[in-house]
Formats: structure tokens, sequence, C-alpha cells
């Protein structure tokens, strides 16, 4: 049991690993949010007890299991980022599979909180009834308006829809080790909302309507039994003329030992143009290479994404891919030359850059491919559909929208 601080409310709450962990007697989905898994993003865990507090006082009838977890409680207890490694960067198949079983004597920090999270999850996926949804609570160090981060598949893509939000795809290809990529490999429905600034009172007023919409999106919660017109339009008008989705096309990365400073005033979303002077670097200017639109640029001390840029991906793009991938006719990939498939599963490519120019990494993404993987000369992509569950979430009212 911990205390956690918020600037915005100026106010402590004590919360333990499991916030909230509400069982109903009807048979339902299971709904699994996480706030804090970032120690200086208190935000969502304030908004994840409010919820709780509300539902459970005024005795709100629940068709399903809600489940709200605390992320990395070490670090939420001195308001910082994380102590020697961010926990949202270390699930990986490698890492979990050499997890020790006990906390005692661990090397550091964020190993014991991986422990511990990791076997909530693996208890929840036991213990409950699907369909399984997580949601991952995130505030950013910038101003920014809410939006979705979402890996990249059709179960993801329908979900996510009913949200009046921009949606970002494609991070998994930049971020090696998140949760919700961990939980997408296993197939269910996972993905992330950025509330807004981490000490700003409206990312946690964002994140509780979230969390109500959350509920009604998966039938755990009828609309008639909360103020859904007003959560909904809440996040709409923060929206904009922005509620579109867009695409991660560019990183930079801060490397080890690097002098990185944002220029003062950038948020998330704002256009950027060709050459305009976005930061300094070990005392020189770091320039955009394009038009496009910044997107996280950091202003916090922890952290090695120095800001990305992302491009919004047209509609006819999304139902062309949209079309391929139900026809399943990536296994027409793997007859080219310099491509083969490295799984049995058949859900990884490995393309030789040198053999296969023509296949740019746009081509592999209409086939639900994203990276995971490249150097020089080769590109491994992952396909989520492979993984995904969809015959879980069959009779919701979503999937077919």
């Amino acid at each position: 049991m911990i205390n956690v601080h918020s600037k915005a409310l100026n106010q402590d709450i004590t919360v333990n690993r499991i916030i909230a962990n509400i069982k109903s007697e009807q048979a339902g989905p299971t709904l699994i949010f996480v706030g804090g898994i970032h120690g200086n993003e208190p935000a969502g865990v304030f908004a994840l007890q409010r919820v709780a507090e509300h539902l459970t006082n005024e005795k709100i009838n629940l068709n399903g299991n809600i489940i709200c977890l605390a992320g990395n409680l070490r670090a939420l207890k001195k308001g910082i980022r994380y102590h020697k490694e961010d926990l949202n960067r270390v699930w990986t198949k490698d890492r979990i599979s050499h997890l020790p079983e006990s906390t005692k004597d661990v090397a550091h920090e964020e190993i014991a909180e991986q422990i511990e999270i990791y076997a909530e999850i693996q208890k929840i996926l036991k213990t409950n009834t699907g369909p399984f949804y997580f949601f991952d609570i995130h505030t950013t160090s910038s101003e920014t308006l809410p939006f979705l981060t979402v890996n990249d598949s059709l179960l993801n893509r329908a979900y996510t829809s009913q949200y009046p939000l921009p949606m970002i795809l494609g991070i998994e290809e930049y971020l090696n080790g998140p949760i919700l990529s961990y939980i997408n490999e296993l197939g269910y429905v996972a993905f992330g909302f950025e509330a807004g600034q981490h000490d700003d009172l409206s990312s946690i007023e964002n994140a509780e309507a979230f969390c109500y919409l959350s509920m009604v999106f998966t039938g755990v919660l009828s609309k008639d039994d909360i103020a859904f017109q007003h959560f909904f339009n809440l996040l709409a008008k923060t929206a904009g003329d922005i509620k579109n989705v867009y695409e991660i096309y560019f990183r930079y990365l801060i490397k080890n030992g690097e002098k990185f400073a944002m220029e003062p005033g950038f948020f998330n979303f704002q256009r950027v143009h060709k050459n305009q002077l976005v930061a300094i670097s070990n005392g020189k200017e770091v320039r955009s290479k394009t038009n496009g639109r910044i997107f996280m640029p950091l202003y916090q001390s922890q952290g090695v994404d120095g800001f990305f840029a992302i491009r919004r991906i047209r509609r006819s793009f999304l139902r062309l891919s949209e079309k391929l991938r139900k026809l399943r006719a990536d296994r027409i990939l793997a007859w080219l030359p310099g491509i083969k498939w490295v799984d049995p599963e058949k859900s990884t490519l490995l393309v030789n850059k040198r053999v296969a120019r023509f296949l740019a990494k746009d081509v592999l993404h209409l086939f639900g491919y994203r990276q995971i993987y490249r150097d020089k000369y080769e590109l491994k992509m992952i396909n989520r559909e492979a993984k995904a569950r969809t015959e879980d979430y069959q009779d919701t009212s979503w999937l077919n929208l």
C-alpha cells in the first residue's frame, strides 16, 4: 500500500496493486484497466479510484467484471517515471520467460514490479471469464488532446472505432516491450489511452470519461446508468478536426549520454514544416525532415523518445487493408523473392531488403505486418491478425461495425 500524489488535485490517495475488483453476478466480459505504469503519471490511478468508488457507492448494475490495477507502485510513490528502467519497455518474450518467481533479491525495483503485475494478469485470465479487454491509461509530458494508441489489428481497429478520438497506429514498431504488445500477442483487445498532460486536472476527467465509455462499449454498463452523452461529448469536443487515424513514421531516439532538449511550446498533433527547428541535441539543431505533425514531444528528464512524427492514413488505405487481411492475401507474400516465413504459425516474415527492394513497409502494413526488427539488410515483420482471438468477440455489438 502506497501514497500517490496528484499535483492537479493537490491531494494524496492510498492504493494497493489492485485498486478495485468489482465482480458482477451477471455474466459478461472482464475489463482490466491499468493506470500509472509510469510513476509520474498518476492521473489514471486517481481516475480509476474515483470511477470504482462511484460504481460501488451508487450500486450500479454491471454485466461483467471490472479490475483496476496500479502500475509501477514504487515509482508512483516517489512521483518518478521509473527507477532503473522503463516498466513499459520490458514486456518481451525473452524478458518474461526469464522472470524470477519471487521478488526477493531482485536487481532493482522494476523487476519486482513486473513479477507482481505479470502474476496478477495470469491470475485474472485464469479466474475470470472473457472476452477480455485491456486498457492502459497514460498521460504525456507535453500539452495534448486525448488520443488512442493502437497496435494494428482489425480486432483493435473495430473496437476502438467507437471512441470519438484520434487513433495512432504503428507505435509498436518503435517501442520495444510495451505491456500492450504483450497482451496483443495473447490475442486480446488491448490499447492505450492518453488522457492529457501529466498534471492537468482535465487528464483525470478525461480518463474517467474514457473508463465509462469503455464500460458501455463493451456491454458491461448500460448507457442509461451514467451520463453517457456528457462523457462522450467531453472527449469528442477535445478531438475537434483531428479525429482521424494516424501512423507514426519517424522517431527521434535519444542516445545514451546525449543532451537533448525540445524547443519550448510544442504540443501533440501540432503541424510542423520541413526544416523547422524542433530541438537541440548536444548543442546542435534538430530540424524536422518533412512536413507533418509532431507527436509526444519530450518535456521530462526521463525517457529516450525525443519526439515522433505522424501522418494521416487515408480511409481508402484502411478499407483496402481490411479487405486484404480478411482474404488472408498475405499468403502470397512468401512466394515472392527475398521473403520467407520464420515461424510455423506463418505470422512472422523475414524480408531481405537487398532482394525484395520493391516491397516497401507501407505495402506490408496493408497486409497487417508491423516491423519488430531491422538492420541494414533485413526486416522482421509480425502479423497481429494471426494471434487475434476474434472468435472470443463474435457475439459483441461492435465487431462488425
